[in-house]
This record gives C-alpha cells, sequence and structure tokens, in this order.
C-alpha cells in the first residue's frame, strides 16, 4: 500500500459516505443497497453502519466463493470504515440539514448520487479492499463480460427486491440510482485513474 493509494482510498471513502448519508436524509429513496442497509435498520434495529458491517461479511463470503479464493478479510476493514463513516455523517447532519422541501431533497439526491460515484471512484484507485458489494460489481463485469453499469444494474435489482420487503426507503431516488449510479461511476473512474497516475 503506498501512501497515494491510501489518501485516495480515505478521501474516496469520506466522500462516499457522505453521499450515502445525504441520499438517506433526502427522504426520496436511496440506491437499493443503502435501501436494503436501512430496511434492516428499520426492521431489525442497530445503526446503517452497523449493517453495512454485517452484510459485507456475507458477501466476503460469496465473493470468495465465486473467485474459489480465500475470502478477502482485508475488505472487512474498508465495511467497518464505511459503515463508521455513514453513521457519523447522518448522525451528524439529519439534525440540522431539514430536506423540508421538494427541490431540496432532490439536490440532497442528486449530490449524493455524485458524491456516491466520486468517492467510489476514489477509492478503488487506492487498490487495498473494495467493499464487498464494490468486489462483487468487478467480478460479474469479468466473468459475465458485462458493462459496469450493467453489472451495477444487475446488484441492484437483486438487492432492491429485498429492501422492497424490508420496507426500505425505495422511491424516486432508489429508480434514479439503479438507473444512473453505475453510469455515474463509468464516467469518474477513467478521471479517478487518471489523477491517480499523474
Amino acid at each position: 500500500m503506498t501512501c497515494k493509494g491510501f489518501i485516495f482510498y480515505f478521501i474516496g471513502i469520506l466522500i462516499l459516505t457522505l453521499g450515502i448519508a445525504l441520499s438517506i436524509i433526502s427522504n426520496l429513496g436511496t440506491s437499493p443497497y443503502d435501501a436494503f442497509l436501512v430496511g434492516l435498520f428499520r426492521t431489525i434495529g442497530l445503526t446503517v453502519g452497523s449493517w453495512e458491517i454485517i452484510i459485507a461479511l456475507v458477501m466476503m463470503g460469496m465473493n470468495g466463493v465465486l473467485l474459489r479464493k480465500r475470502p478477502e478479510f482485508l475488505a472487512l476493514g474498508t465495511a467497518i470504515v464505511t459503515g463508521a463513516g455513514i453513521d457519523a455523517w447522518y448522525f451528524s447532519l439529519r439534525g440540522w440539514m431539514l430536506a423540508d422541501t421538494v427541490l431540496i431533497k432532490l439536490l440532497l439526491l442528486i449530490l449524493g448520487m455524485l458524491l456516491i460515484g466520486i468517492g467510489t471512484a476514489l477509492y478503488l484507485q487506492g487498490n487495498i479492499a473494495p467493499i464487498p458489494l464494490d468486489r462483487l460489481m468487478l467480478i460479474l463485469q469479468e466473468k459475465l463480460g458485462l458493462t459496469l453499469s450493467t453489472s451495477r444494474l444487475l446488484i441492484s435489482m437483486i438487492v432492491l427486491s429485498f429492501a422492497y420487503f424490508l420496507h426500505g426507503p425505495i422511491g424516486v431516488g432508489t429508480l434514479m440510482t439503479a438507473l444512473f449510479n453505475g453510469w455515474i461511476l463509468s464516467l469518474f473512474m477513467p478521471r479517478a485513474q487518471r489523477l491517480y497516475r499523474e
């Protein structure tokens, strides 16, 4: 791990988790995966960040099976940092950042989507350990010969069904993130790669 890689990783996670928190606060519906986590939080308890860590453990095992390798235990560290970041941003912002008009909700959602794409593109450059969900996206891209956006969309549709049964925050924002998050990531990934190589 290089110093530059760690900086990209850390800044990327900070931006990513801020984006997730803003999309939850927008109250227009979050990404399918985050809707799943919020649904677990509302149905069972704990925090959104805690469920990020628990589901990451399950996905780590699944990714290990798909790759026929030992699970990437370093990814658990990424999940812990991400879970802590989501909770820290969410609990510090929700008290004073009121999404009380449709325009503000929409702006928070769009900003959240952009930050999720930028943060993911940046932290992946660190090549430390992707969040198990992002690793699954990369595995499906490689194994099924899909584009990055198609791989993301496929995962989003599966996770969305779980979110629906758990009464997660599904709305227009969920549809927007399911359709556009892969495209946003594809847009920022080459830019992040160039920035990292400079």
